[in-house]
């Protein structure tokens, strides 16, 4: 069995900024870095047909091809990407232990580092009409979609400071927003409801809900039902912002890793240490505030830092032990 288990440096879990970022500061350092890309190279962005706000794009980038770039510059350097699923973990709590890895429920690896970027996963309604136009009009990100609706009707669902907060931002550049909150009270803090209220253009429809979004190849309107009442109301919007939440993809972790009550790995300080020596954290997997490429790809590079002064710690410990 030993014979199988292949030997590590620096193993990178999950794609995306963060992933690739990581991977790229961590090649340069010459730690080898094996990356697996997960269910869905590239991460989130994959998703999302431009990109505006990441600084180095004058003219703006599609997400897919922004994520292919970030691979070949990381490949560039000596990154090994590779298609495949983590399935189990066992990390060691000492000091220069060996983390033990599986992957497609079948190849074990051994590895002195570990950097997750997992990611997060925007919960969507689960309406065939919302998931045929994602990309076409349909958003979980008011923050890096938004621009492209300036001056144009859109709608967002969702009752808590996430949902209010992104209405209250897109109000700013929007003709109008009509904001749909599925009971008959905001979850939002009290500060943010009345930031919501206060906001001329958005129209607040509580105890309404998502019927169908209309539109073949983009948005064009939303046919919204009233929960109490049964009764149907359609409106023209060019935009749909789901802001229900966010899931981080952290379930094969859980009982290794320190979390939050909603399943974020905790980090220590201002860096990207976990609770375990040699694993870190970067990107949305560990960040729940900001969310954005920009910022996972910043974690990315803390984590590979990290990683590498690990490791020389451990081997001058090593060589004052000899």
């Amino acid at each position: 069995m030993a014979d199988t288990i292949e030997k590590i440096k620096c193993l990178i879990i999950g794609s995306g900024p963060a992933g690739y970022t990581a991977a790229i500061y961590a090649s340069r350092a010459d730690l080898k870095p094996v990356m697996y890309t997960g269910m869905e190279p590239g991460g989130q962005l994959t998703t999302t047909t431009e990109v505006d706000n990441f600084p180095g794009y004058p003219d703006g980038i599609d997400g897919p091809t922004m994520m292919v770039q970030l691979q070949k510059q990381a490949e560039r350097f000596g990154t090994e990407v590779r298609i495949g699923m983590v399935t189990a973990v066992d990390f060691s709590d000492k000091v220069g232990g060996t983390h033990k890895v599986t992957v497609d429920n079948k190849k074990q690896i051994e590895a002195e580092t570990v950097i997750i970027s997992t990611g997060a996963t925007a919960k969507y309604l689960g309406l065939p009409s919302e998931q045929k136009l994602r990309g076409g009009g349909v958003s979980a990100c008011a923050v890096c979609d938004g621009f492209f609706y300036k001056g144009q009707d859109v709608a967002i669902v969702g009752g808590g400071d996430t949902a209010a907060e992104e209405a209250t931002y897109l109000a700013n550049i929007c003709n109008k927003v009509t904001m749909l909150v599925r009971k008959d009270y905001m979850k939002a803090s009290k500060a943010m409801q009345h930031r919501v209220t206060n906001t001329k253009n958005i129209d607040l429809r509580y105890n309404t809900e998502v019927d169908e979004v209309i539109g073949d190849q983009v948005v064009e309107g939303l046919r919204m039902v009233n929960n109490e009442t049964g009764e149907k109301e359609e409106i023209k919007i060019t935009g749909l912002f789901i802001a229900i939440g966010h899931k981080p993809n952290t379930e094969i972790f859980k009982g290794q890793l320190d979390m939050d009550d909603t399943g974020y790995v905790i980090t220590k300080g201002k860096s990207t240490k976990t609770n375990r020596p040699g694993v870190f954290a970067s990107g949305d997997v560990q960040d729940k505030e900001y969310r954005q490429a920009v910022t996972a790809a910043g974690t990315g590079c803390m984590a590979a830092l990290d990683a590498e002064r690990y490791l020389q710690t451990i081997e001058t410990e090593e060589t004052v032990e000899a």
